[in-house]
């Protein structure tokens, strides 16, 4: 075996290694948990994310998606990462998995699998991948984890997710970490991850407000439901109009 490896150059090791993968992986189609320890993506094993997913994914596994992750992992080693990317590939059989990151990555691009090189707060760059991606099913953001680029990230890509798809952050603690731009002192700080979500929660009940002229903004219009996790957040968007059972155009009917 020893001898084998020794006449194989490594690169052409790793994209062998990842095929036995993804060939492994797919003798489970419907555990997400088997496909990441598979895989080694650290999405189950040093976090505990992947059976929220499969909750939250299961309707989209055989629809023909496109899906970004912001962020590939391995940092600044061209040949390391893309793990998950895999995993989604095995999980999602008809999908396009896109990712970027700010190091080179393209090693790692295979079929079914695209990655474009630049910052997910640069957004001339998003808006020029975003036409080449189409409409998103799926974002994750398992980017920098930066406070604020998190939140400057949600706010450009979450009007370029289609109505019915779901937004996802990843290791959301550093909200409260202060050298990552987060606030163990005040959760309301609008500027830390949480506190910004946190603030969109009473938009999902725009209808019941009595407040008079009141203009629904984009999330309250949109944002239909939040699911919060242990350092993780989904938000679905679609269609919020549902009417309140008793207020009408933010004002309380007359007895």
């Amino acid at each position: 075996m020893n001898f084998i490896k020794e006449k194989i150059p490594y690169k052409k090791q790793l994209k062998l290694l990842y095929k036995l993968r993804y060939f492994k992986a797919i003798l489970f189609p419907f555990n997400l948990t088997k496909m990441a320890r598979i895989h080694k993506t650290d999405k189950f094993g040093f976090h505990f994310y992947t059976p929220h997913y499969q909750h939250h994914f299961k309707k989209f596994k055989f629809k023909r998606n496109n899906i970004l992750e912001i962020g590939v992992g391995g940092y600044y080693k061209p040949y390391n990462g893309g793990n998950s990317l895999r995993m989604w590939k095995s999980y999602f059989p008809f999908s396009k998995i896109y990712s970027l990151d700010i190091h080179d990555k393209s090693f790692l691009e295979e079929y079914r699998i695209k990655i474009f090189r630049g910052s997910q707060v640069d957004f001339e760059f998003l808006e020029t991948i975003s036409k080449e991606m189409g409409d998103l099913d799926i974002i994750i953001d398992d980017g920098s984890h930066v406070n604020g680029h998190v939140i400057e990230t949600f706010k450009y890509l979450f009007p370029k997710l289609i109505k019915g798809g779901v937004y996802v952050i990843e290791d959301t603690q550093t909200s409260y970490w202060p050298d990552y731009g987060g606030d163990s002192s005040n959760f309301d700080n609008k500027q830390t991850i949480y506190g910004f979500f946190k603030s969109l929660i009473d938009g999902l009940n725009n209808e019941e407000f009595i407040i008079d002229n009141y203009q629904k903004t984009y999330y309250d219009k949109y944002i239909i439901s939040m699911h919060f996790y242990h350092n993780m957040i989904f938000i679905y968007k679609g269609n919020n109009d549902e009417k309140s059972n008793y207020i009408v155009n933010n004002q309380r009917p007359r007895e």
